[in-house]
Order: C-alpha cells, then sequence, then structure tokens
C-alpha cells in the first residue's frame, strides 16, 4: 500500500505536486514552489522557454533528481519514500539519446522491462516494436540505427514495463516527420488504453493539437494551468480586419474609442475584441463607419493560436500570472 495519507482515490490525481522547490548548490532556484495536480487519463503538455525549469520538474517527479523542498506523489506513491513503487509506474522517455549502444533493440528493450520487477513478455514487447515501425530492426545494434531509429528504442524501452504514467521530454526533438507522426498517432492510442501522458514540447502546435490541459513554467514557476479550450477562450483574442477602399491618415475622433489600429501605409483597419465579452461591439462599429463615409472592401477575422497566448504569458514579468 502507498505510504501517503494523499494515496489514491478514483477521483484522486494521479500525480499530485505539492511546495515543489529546488535550489541547486550554486544558489540557483530552478523550481519555486511549484503545485500541480495532473488527471488520470489526460495528456498533459509542458510549455515554456528553454531553461523554464521544466525537464527539473519531470526529474523531480520521475525520482531522478530531489526536491529541495516539497512532496511528490505518483499514483499515491511518495517519490521519494517510496521510490521503487513510485518508479514503476513511470516511464520517461528522456531528450538525450543514452542508449546501450552495443546491445541489439530486442534486448535491450526487454533488459530495460526486467529492471522494472516485469516477468518477460515477447507478445508484449513484439507489439511495442511494431507500433514504432522498429520490428524490422530488432536484431540491429543501437549503433548501426539512424538518430530517429534511437529515439524509436527510447519510446519502447520507456513503454517495455507497461507505465501508467509516461513523460515525453522533447520528445520531437531533431525527429523526422514520420516518426512524429508514429509518435503521437502511439500517444492517442495509449491516452485511449488508459495511459497519462505529460509531454515538454517546443513544437507548440502539437500541444494545441494533442493535450487536454497546459500547464505555462517560466523562471522556474508554474504561470498558469488550464484546460486548453479554457486557455485559449480566455486569453485568446479575436481580430477584425478591414481592408480600405480608400487610404486613410489617421484615425477620425468618431472611432476613438474602439481599440482600433491602423496600418503603416493606411490600408487597413485592425479591430482587437475580447472572445468573452456578451457584446463584441462589431456591428456597431461598422455603423459607425458607414456613418463616417469610411468605406471597406474586404473584412477578414483571426484568433490568437496557442502559439501567441505562450509569447505573451512568457513575456510577463516574473511572478505575474494569467
Amino acid at each position: 500500500m502507498p505510504s501517503s495519507s494523499l494515496a489514491a482515490q478514483p477521483a484522486d490525481p494521479i500525480v499530485s505536486v505539492r511546495g515543489v522547490s529546488k535550489t541547486y548548490a550554486g544558489g540557483f532556484q530552478a523550481l519555486k514552489r511549484v503545485d500541480l495536480d495532473i488527471r488520470r487519463g489526460e495528456i498533459f503538455a509542458l510549455l515554456g522557454p528553454n531553461g523554464a525549469g521544466k525537464t527539473t520538474l519531470i526529474s523531480i517527479i520521475c525520482g531522478i533528481a530531489r526536491a529541495s523542498e516539497g512532496v511528490v506523489l505518483a499514483d499515491g506513491f511518495d517519490t521519494a519514500r517510496d521510490y521503487r513503487q513510485a518508479r514503476a509506474i513511470v516511464g520517461l522517455v528522456p531528450q538525450e539519446l543514452h542508449t546501450d549502444a552495443f546491445e541489439t533493440v530486442w534486448a535491450t528493450v526487454s533488459f530495460s522491462r526486467g529492471l522494472f520487477g516485469k516477468a518477460p513478455d515477447p507478445a508484449y514487447i513484439e507489439k511495442v516494436l511494431r507500433d514504432l515501425s522498429l520490428w524490422d530492426k530488432r536484431n540491429n545494434r543501437i549503433l548501426e540505427l539512424s538518430g530517429g531509429m534511437k529515439r524509436r528504442v527510447l519510446i519502447a524501452k520507456a513503454l517495455s514495463h507497461e507505465p501508467r504514467i509516461l513523460f515525453l521530454d522533447e520528445p520531437s526533438a531533431g525527429v523526422d516527420v514520420e516518426l512524429r507522426h508514429d509518435m503521437w498517432r502511439m500517444v492517442r492510442e495509449l491516452r485511449d488504453r488508459g495511459t497519462t501522458i505529460i509531454l515538454t514540447t517546443h513544437y507548440i502546435e502539437e500541444a494545441e493539437d494533442m493535450a487536454d490541459r497546459i500547464g505555462v513554467i517560466n523562471h522556474g514557476e508554474l504561470i498558469v494551468v488550464e484546460d486548453k479550450a479554457v486557455l485559449m477562450r480566455k486569453l485568446g483574442k479575436k481580430q477584425l480586419t478591414l481592408t480600405l477602399r480608400q487610404t486613410m491618415e489617421h484615425l477620425p475622433e468618431a472611432l476613438a474609442r474602439w481599440p482600433l489600429e491602423l496600418s503603416a501605409d493606411g490600408h487597413t483597419l485592425t479591430y482587437s475584441f475580447d472572445t468573452q465579452q456578451d457584446e463584441t461591439g462589431i456591428a456597431e462599429l461598422l455603423r459607425t463607419l458607414g456613418a463616417q463615409g469610411i468605406d471597406f472592401k474586404d473584412l477578414q477575422s483571426s484568433e490568437s493560436s496557442l502559439e501567441d497566448i505562450f509569447v505573451s504569458l512568457v513575456h510577463k514579468k516574473p511572478g505575474a500570472r494569467a
């Protein structure tokens, strides 16, 4: 049984991070009292610039690094006190391509399963290798493989012991498009079978496509955690861009109360509005434009992407929250 009083109930998060800080010997504080719950069976994307603390946080949750302060539970097991039990339910695909160069693909993946005390299961290993298009390479030594194939082997090793929680730390870094598509297909299948996926990525469009929830970390602080759709609704902006029939040198006084931007060449007007407001103000704006004799030949609407939101969040001052 897990040793913590926060041991899992069905509705509990599968990962619970409480007050986690990490300060290195030189005094650098990589994490600052992080609190985070990750839901069972979700895909959670952790975004942040280089040096923000993503890998440090993942390493602590996986039990690879020790927190200076705080507690982490993995499915109810304290990752410091119950290291073996916690580590047995976690799979990690690291950024670095560290593999047993002289072993075959089959041997290294099978050995990784045994490290976690799992009985041999050739049929399961075969399935993992086939899912990752590695079956034809099963008898090849790791050193004979391309970088993309080595990345596939890392994923196979992480899946070898059938973890309930899978961490993917920058899994798309330096891999080809084919592997990326294979990997995300497999991630969806794993989630559908109940595996919880936590990933860090620089490919924000993938997080936008894949994730159920998004967390953004910057300067060691978790500045926002939100359902993806809610985050984009709350922080996203819509814009209406009008292409004018005649150029305009400056905005007339009658338009001063709208958040309008006139392009440098005077050809377009851009109106930004909050997606959460009951009234967008567009109808009144268009009536006012007509009353002012300002005609337009085209209008287009657009809305913020997750990348726009991410950039705006990480450029906030440290300590500021969404």
